[in-house]
């Protein structure tokens, strides 16, 4: 399977962002996107994540078969924001992402053990912590299964030992042949990977 990227161009608020992005990612590889603030990291990973339209250029997904018949469905984003309802237990959370998802993986529970917070699926999500709360969400992208994860700064809020944790999950999912594309100011403790720098805004 491979993920491809040619001519990309972004915008916000209809200023040109980035123009011209090229990048080739396949199973087992990372992509670990940097650059100053307002380089258009975030916005590359939404409009790939399909949240933004493209300026221009393509994205595509090959290899995907029936399983994975295009970008949008292999994917999981982790944004700055965690998407979850405060008001909502941490395993009522869980269990909504999962049924939508599809493709179940990692028991809630196991999911829950995995990044650490064991005991808290009772929990209104709101009752969190900040980094508690960015552990459950990456706990979301474990509960269901898809090849493609899109992380936007994933270790913000979290503390050197779960950026330890979860960058064993992360080697994890490229042992079992996943791809990663990560926007981040800090090493995720990944090593062989690719790396694309954007371009100052102004």
């Amino acid at each position: 399977m491979r993920l491809m990227v040619q001519g990309l161009g972004g915008e916000r608020g209809g200023e040109q962002v980035f123009s011209g992005i090229d990048f080739e990612v396949s199973d087992g590889e990372a992509l670990i996107v940097t650059g100053a603030n307002g380089s258009g990291k975030s916005t590359l990973l939404r409009i790939i994540a399909g949240l933004l339209p493209a300026a221009a250029g393509s994205i595509r997904l090959e290899g995907g078969g029936e399983a994975w018949p295009d970008v949008a469905s292999a994917l999981h984003y982790l944004g700055h924001g965690n998407a979850m309802k405060t008001a909502l237990s941490v395993t009522e959370n869980l269990q909504f992402w999962q049924e939508f998802c599809g493709n179940a993986h990692l028991d809630i529970e196991d999911a829950m053990e995995m990044v650490g917070l064991p005991q808290v699926g009772h929990l209104p999500y709101g009752y969190l912590s900040t980094g508690q709360k960015r552990r459950i969400a990456i706990a979301k992208i474990l509960v269901s299964y898809r090849p493609i994860w899109l992380l936007d700064e994933p270790t913000a809020g979290l503390d050197a030992r779960s950026e330890k944790q979860f960058a064993a999950l992360m080697r994890a999912h490229l042992e079992d042949g996943g791809m990663i594309v990560a926007a981040t100011h800090i090493p995720l403790g990944l090593e062989g990977v690719k790396s694309l720098v954007m371009g100052a805004a102004d």
